[in-house]
């Protein structure tokens, strides 16, 4: 049976998922082009037959704001600082950390020592708001390193900061709906119903990585190439210790993982996951790969998509020539 091609996207406003299926498919089907994956691509492209699937969850971050816009999505804490907040907090932390282990300029080692002073907690420090503040502080002062400085045209700091948020309230497990369901278990069913009996080559983008990871985890869908790219995951004081289960692993369905990042990706911190997770009874553990994409945001899925060092290990797993689980893990 061919695999279905699930994608999962991750931080960010509102999407049309009839779009941002076309506008991945493309990206994916350049990168297979160049990887020398024509026919792989053509078919790609020319796919009519709803077989290949974008789950779509950003609607469920909804709070009455129009997801994508200006405005912060500040934590919902109640009389104080709330699960989501002190989440957001940690992140900040763990953000600039991450960051600073992978630069080594004199000037943005001085750029990033002062964001590590804004993003520490402050005693005096009372609400939700006043962490958004907060975040605000240090998403600015991040915009100055280099080559993000030319970014702030179009992403400004409070579209990173309620970009953060989506991940804190995704780890909260709070937010439950009319029958209790939480908004983690909401998103994860949506992945859960795109993926379906398989078997599926799951492409997953930041945020997006998280969520399909748990799922797979409750799945027993035969997954022959997992694919992970701008992964928060190994983010170790943050992500890594709240991901379900515990601890950390790789789903026993999954014949190979693969995860992409991109040094100047600044989600994408601790990219090694293979230092942080578990393999799984089959041996197969994620193997990291970095890839180099140019201009100024790096994180967008379209760029890591169209790199051939992403798409061709896609084309193969698509075309039935990926391993299987108990494989051993990724291939070179």
């Amino acid at each position: 049976m061919e695999s279905r091609l699930v994608f999962v996207h991750g931080i960010g406003g509102l999407r049309n998922p009839a779009r941002e299926l076309t506008a991945w498919n493309r990206a994916l089907a350049a990168g297979m082009r160049e990887a020398g994956h024509s026919a792989a691509a053509r078919d790609l492209v020319s796919d009519e037959s709803g077989r290949h699937a974008f789950v779509h969850y950003a609607d469920l971050f909804g709070r009455g704001q129009a997801q994508g816009g200006d405005a912060p999505d500040a934590p919902d804490a109640a009389g104080g600082v709330g699960a989501e907040a002190e989440i957001l907090s940690d992140l900040l932390v763990a953000w600039v950390d991450g960051l600073a282990a992978e630069h080594s300029d004199e000037r943005d080692r001085k750029i990033l020592d002062h964001a590590r002073s804004e993003a520490e907690p402050r005693a005096q420090e009372q609400g939700s708001l006043a962490v958004v503040r907060r975040a605000l502080n240090v998403a600015t002062t991040l915009l100055a390193l280099k080559p993000w400085g030319a970014a702030a045209r179009w992403i400004t700091p409070k579209m990173m900061v309620s970009h953060l948020g989506q991940v804190a309230r995704y780890l909260a497990r709070a937010e439950p709906d009319a029958q209790g369901i939480s908004l983690d278990r909401r998103i994860r069913a949506r992945v859960a119903e795109a993926i379906g009996d398989g078997p599926a080559v799951v492409v997953a983008h930041s945020l997006g990585s998280v969520v399909a990871l748990e799922t797979l985890h409750q799945l027993g869908t035969p997954v022959p190439l997992f694919v992970t790219l701008g992964s928060p995951i190994a983010t170790r004081t943050v992500v890594w210790p709240r991901l379900l289960p515990q601890p950390p692993s790789v789903p026993e369905s999954v014949g190979e993982w693969l995860n992409f990042w991109d040094r100047d990706d600044i989600i994408a911190v601790r990219p090694h996951l293979e230092k942080e997770l578990r393999p799984s009874g089959g041996g197969v553990a994620p193997t990291s790969r970095r890839v180099d994409s140019d201009g100024t945001w790096v994180h967008d899925a379209a760029k890591y998509l169209a790199q051939p060092a992403v798409a061709g290990p896609v084309a193969q797993a698509l075309a039935g020539t990926a391993g299987g689980p108990g494989s051993g893990g990724g291939s070179g």
